[in-house]
């Protein structure tokens, strides 16, 4: 009999419910510590590379309606109130994509809730390759108020930190760089995309700002096989273009 960790009980249950729930709340348990453990461990990586350039992108308005104004950003000016960190997540909507990634989208869609908690500490932004106003027009019908949009159309920042393939095909990304000594440091990118892989395993390496899933997990149907994030449900606002699974997508699967 699985000895009891705690003496809250539910409506109805059975002891053979009990006895499941138990098990799987030691392994609850073990993760934990694991997430922990590794965080513990990224926290204490060394400095990476100090960036090259000092990149220069588009970005608009504070105002998301103002489509008039633009400007010049190096990455130092990302850099505000004292805070050392600058998270930059590359959203998957290059200049011939007919549409955004939907799988970024989502991704997009929880962090702009996110964001007024999270640049509570640290700096937070969102690149994509298009041209500004084309992902400031996306980002109002999404509602992106809370995220800081930039363009790197005429960079090669996606190029550098992996956010495209040598074909310029996107790849989402997160990448976190520090500040020190008035210089700038690469610290982390979410390359768990780029490790090998076991049998049935997809390379679900932005989960953990990625709240979609994270739900589903919860779930007794998981995460699925062959369902993916749309950019609409229903009365379409933007045109689905119906193609194969893209690295993103692939990502996003559980291999079940």
């Amino acid at each position: 009999m699985t000895s009891l960790l705690h003496s809250i009980r539910f409506p109805g249950e059975s002891a053979s419910y009990r006895q499941a729930r138990n098990e799987l709340l030691k392994a609850e348990i073990g993760l934990r510590k694991s997430l922990e453990d590794v965080a513990a461990m990224r926290r204490k990586l060394p400095l990476g590379g100090e960036v090259r350039e000092d990149y220069v992108f588009d970005e608009g308005s504070s105002d998301l309606e103002n489509a008039r104004t633009s400007r010049k950003t190096p990455m130092s000016e990302l850099f505000h109130d004292g805070k050392q960190t600058l998270a930059i997540y590359c959203f998957m909507y290059g200049p011939q994509m007919q549409s955004p990634c939907s799988s970024c989208t989502a991704i997009l869609d929880g962090l702009n809730g996110t964001a007024p908690h999270a640049t509570q500490r640290v700096n937070l932004v969102v690149v994509a390759k298009s041209p500004l106003e084309r992902i400031r027009s996306f980002a109002r019908e999404r509602g992106w108020r809370n995220l800081r949009l930039l363009s790197s159309a005429g960079t090669t920042y996606n190029h550098d930190y992996h956010g495209e393939t040598p074909e310029g095909n996107q790849i989402p990304s997160l990448n976190v760089f520090v500040q020190r000594d008035g210089k700038i440091y690469h610290f982390f990118n979410t390359e768990l995309l780029f490790a090998p892989r076991e049998a049935g395993q997809d390379g679900r390496h932005v989960d953990l700002i990625w709240p979609l899933w994270n739900l589903f997990d919860f779930t007794p149907e998981g995460r699925g096989a062959d369902w993916y994030p749309k950019l609409t449900y229903g009365e379409p606002r933007i045109a689905q273009v119906k193609s194969a699974p893209n690295e993103h997508q692939l990502e996003a699967r559980d291999g079940s």
